[in-house]
């Protein structure tokens, strides 16, 4: 695959209003980053452990906050898995999963 793209990493974090009630409050934030497909050995790694991954998107570390879900061409991907690579770069592992596609 190999291309360059952008997607949308989402946070949710909570805020309490005046009677101490938890409102979750959605941050949407779009970054740059590479796509390609996951190896074939991650694959199968993965779906031993009852993953089913979908892409690896390589990006500047300091773009990465934490965030557990991220948006690619319309669709919500749950990042399963993180690793730091070479030149201050972080790859997202991610997949496809109830829980991650709601609105």
């Amino acid at each position: 695959m190999d291309r360059t793209s952008t997607i949308t990493l989402i946070a949710e974090t909570f805020e309490q209003d005046d009677y101490g009630v938890e409102h979750p409050v959605i941050t949407r934030r779009d970054v740059y980053c590479q796509v390609d497909s996951v190896t074939r050995s991650e694959f199968f790694e993965a779906g031993r452990a009852g993953l089913n991954p979908e892409y690896r998107f390589t990006m500047f570390a300091g773009d990465y906050h934490g965030e557990a879900v991220c948006e690619y061409y319309g669709k919500r991907y749950a990042i399963y898995r993180t690793y730091f690579a070479r030149n201050d770069n972080i790859e997202l592992y991610v997949q496809r999963e109830g829980g991650t596609n709601g609105k």
